[in-house]
Order: C-alpha cells, then structure tokens, then sequence
C-alpha cells in the first residue's frame, strides 16, 4: 500500500488549489502578452484555469517555448496536471494593404480583389488566396472584418480577379480576414505554417493540438496520422468554424479526440441565429461518443477592459455550463486584456454558481451505450458505475487509466459524484484535465486488484477528497496487468 510521504506530491490539483468550492467544467485560457510571465501564469493556475491554450496565429517558436517551460515548472511545483493546447492558425484569408488605412465603402460599390500584391484601393485589392478567382462563383457572399463588411460576388474570371459589390456602407482596413460561407474552397487544412509549426510542437510536451477551419473527417484524419507517425501522445481537436464543418458534424467528431465550438468565425459564416442551436447540437453530439468540448469565443469579451463582465456574458457562461460542455475558453480576455487573474476568477465563479442547478439540465442528455459498439461492453460498465454511484450517494468514481478511455467515458456520463483518474502516465493526466469532473493523480504501482483500490482510497483520504464511511465506486479491469479496457465495477467504502 502507498505510504502518505510517497504519494504526497500526487496529491494536489487544480481542485484544491482553488480558493474555495469545486467545479466541474474546466477553464482554457489563452496565453499572450497580458500573462506569459511565470508569476502571472501560477495567480492563473490558483484562480482556476485547467488548460493553457498556445495561439500558434500569434508569437515565435521562441515564445511559446518560454511559457511551455514555465507551464512544466508550475505543475512541478504546485504539483498540478495543467494541461497544453497548441492552436494551429489554419488557412486564414486576408487582405492586404489598404491605403491610409481605410477604405470608405457605399452600398453598391464595386471592389477589385487580385493575386498581386498591392495597395489596396477601390481599383485593386490584394487577396491571400490565390485560388480565390478559380472557387469563387457569381453570386456568392463574401465577408470581411469579422462579418462587418459583406459582399456578393459579381465577377470572376476564374483566373485572378474578382469583383465583389458592397451590399453595406462600412470601412474596409488593411489585412483584415476573409470569409467564404457560400465558397468551396481548395485550400488544404495544413497550410506551410501549420506544417512548420506542427513539426516544433511535436518536440514539446503539448496534450492538445487544434485544427483550424476544419471541413470534413479527412482533414483530421491528416493531423491526427502526422502525430501518430512520430509517436506523440498530443490528442487532436477539431474546431467547429465553418458551416461545411456542421454539416459532416457527425463523421468530424467521431474522428477527432476533442471539438472546439469556435463562435468567432461559426458565427460569421452561418446566420448568427442559428448559433446557439447549432453549440447545443454539438456539445450533445460530443457527450454521446465521448469527446471532450470546449465553447469558444467571446465569452467574456468586455472584461478585456472592464474590470467585471456583462450581464449577457454571465449567461453565456451559464448557458454552456448547462449544455454540458467540458470546458469554457477565454481568449483576448487572458492574453491581451487589462484583467487577465479577475476575469478567471469571475468565470470561476459563474461556473460554480451554475453548477449548483445543473443536473436537473442534464438529465435527458445523457449518452447511452452503442450496442455494436466495439467498446459496448465496457461503455456498460462505465455508465452504470456513474447510475450505482448516483443511487448509494457515492462520494466519487475512481478509474484506473492509460488510453484515458475511462475518464472520457464516465465523464460523458456527467454523473453527480466526483470523478478521480489514476494513470502512470503523466501526459495523460495533463491531457484529461481538459475533461470535465475529472481530477487526475499519478500512479505507478499497479499491483493486485485489490492492493491498487486499496491504495486509490488511501491517496485519496490523505488528500482530504473523502472520509470514513464515504462510498467509493472503483472501476478497472481485470486482470490488472493486462489492462484491458474497463470490464470491473466495485462498491468500496472507506475505512
């Protein structure tokens, strides 16, 4: 059995890190300029965030190599399991160059957009996208700056220029994106960039990669093939942005080993009423087969530089917690905002606060097993583990891990007890701390059966997680040193 001394450095986690109180949906949080620093990223960790999102769109290798060291040096000293997400920057269409700055447009105005590099004026305008002519068709929409501009096309000689008519007034400024809703475009999913980064953060201790503006099942097929070749252990998430992407929703997320609701440009490309429908579907989609989901993009936007948020974004919040999501993400918020420690713990507050009506909101979203299913037999046990906890009052559920198939299968479940992940494998532990109710603890040992639950309930009583008399159900597979996936399920009370 594990001596208290020998197990106390595995003992801490985010969770008791925290101020005070417990919560179940994680925090991702984007690095940048307002919180790369050593200090400011430990006042993170204590405030609440589980994940460190890298935005591969912004900074050199050079920088994302500093915060990823201090990353490793925190979870060292607080003995936590703060988990890495590298987010690849994906085809991004732009403009270029405009002059002055600003280019006044009136409805009905005639834009020129070309291959060659230029300063842009009503008669030439520069587009990254050099295949823009040849994909583009009569009558089609174009977007810009986040949606504040849009136009049709009407032009093309499918070679290099195309003439867009402005269908509202606005201004249109240097190298502001581009999106294509009604275009099928031939970009490839890896651009040279996401090649190049992909290959530095597959030398780095990243448990998440994102891909950017995924389309179809093959895009992430791709990915998660280049990872697999070099033996990393990073999981891949799909990002959720284009409305080709919701239409083969089913076959990306099934794929993918996490999704990422990214509001920004899903937002700008499908009508923005059907948004919140559309992060529902999604968030229900990923807890039926098991894939953790984060909900993206401005969630708490004002707090950039206001020091609390709006009302509308405390429901935001709120909302996504009720749907079911994994995770709630802060972007510009933490990396380039004024109040990067009380905008976490403000979300953390939310959360917490949300938590306390939540399964009442769950219950009918609830993954049942998939009988032909090559994981049936185990999803059965898994769930029902989560169904005995809830009827005996069980204090937690114990898994024992090294795919992490456990900790994604319970916590589709969303039961109403405590989810607590054993694994020898450290990057697991960092990876599942991206899944919702999910503590993780490092374990080597794996003995007999019974020696393992024994020393789980011992960890988890000398790290204050449960008392005398509280039920444990343990799950695992037998025999032990096979590991196979999960085939036991037992009652322990604690002595």
């Amino acid at each position: 059995m594990a001596s208290a001394d020998t197990e106390a450095k595995n003992t801490q986690t985010p969770a008791n890190l925290r101020k005070a109180g417990w919560q179940n949906t994680k925090i991702v949080a984007t690095v940048g300029p307002a919180c790369n620093s050593y200090d400011q990223l430990k006042a993170l960790t204590i405030a609440g965030v589980d994940v460190f999102r890298l935005n591969f769109s912004h900074g050199s290798h050079e920088d994302h190599q500093k915060v990823i060291d201090h990353i490793c040096a925190l979870n060292e000293e607080l003995n936590t399991h703060v988990a890495i997400l590298a987010d690849l920057q994906g085809p991004k269409l732009r403009v270029g160059k405009i002059k002055d700055n600003a280019l006044p447009l009136k409805n009905g105005d005639i834009i020129t957009l070309v291959n060659e590099e230029v300063l842009g004026t009503m008669e030439k305008i520069y587009m990254s996208y050099e295949r823009f002519a040849e994909d583009c068709n009569v009558g089609e929409r174009i977007l810009m700056d986040d949606g504040k501009l849009v136009f049709e096309v009407a032009e093309t000689n499918k070679v290099d220029t195309v003439k867009l008519r402005c269908l509202h007034d606005g201004v249109l400024s240097s190298n502001k994106g581009v999106n294509l809703p009604d275009t099928n475009v031939q970009l490839p999913a890896l651009t040279e960039k996401d090649i190049e980064d992909l290959n530095y953060i597959l030398t780095q201790p990243v448990n998440w990669i994102a891909l950017s503006f995924v389309r179809k099942e093959r895009d992430i097929l791709d990915l998660i093939e280049r990872v697999n070749a070099v033996g990393h252990p990073a999981k891949v998430i799909s990002k959720i942005e284009k409305p080709e992407a919701v239409k083969n929703l089913r076959e990306i997320i099934k794929a993918s080993n996490g999704i990422m609701v990214a509001r920004g440009d899903l937002g700008v490309e499908m009508p923005i009423e059907q948004l919140p429908i559309t992060q529902k579907q999604i968030v229900q989609l990923c807890m039926q087969f098991g894939r953790p989901v984060i909900v993206a993009t401005q969630m708490m936007d004002s707090m950039i530089k206001n020091p609390s948020p709006t009302r509308a974004e405390i429901t935001d919040v709120a909302n996504a917690v009720f749907d079911g999501a994994d995770a709630v993400m802060l972007s510009g918020e933490t990396s380039v905002g004024d109040h990067p420690i009380l905008v976490v713990e403000a979300m953390t507050r939310i959360i917490r606060e949300a938590e306390k009506h939540y399964w009442p909101n769950i219950q009918n979203k609830r993954p049942t097993a998939i009988e032909k299913s090559k994981t049936f037999q185990s999803d059965v046990v898994c769930f029902n583990a989560c169904r005995v906890a809830e009827e005996l009052g069980a204090k937690g559920i114990v898994g024992m891990t090294t795919s992490g198939y456990t900790a994604f299968k319970v916590s589709s479940f969303r039961p109403n007890a405590h989810i607590y992940i054993f694994s020898d494998q450290v990057s697991m532990l960092n990876t599942l701390n991206l899944v919702w109710g999910v503590s993780c603890f490092h374990y080597d040992k794996f003995k007999t059966t019974d020696e393992t639950i024994q020393d789980s309930v011992e960890i988890l009583k000398e790290a204050g997680y449960v008392e005398v008399d509280d039920i444990i159900i343990n799950t695992g597979s037998m025999p032990i040193e096979r590991r196979y996936r999960t085939n036991m399920m037992k009652v322990t009370v604690v002595e």
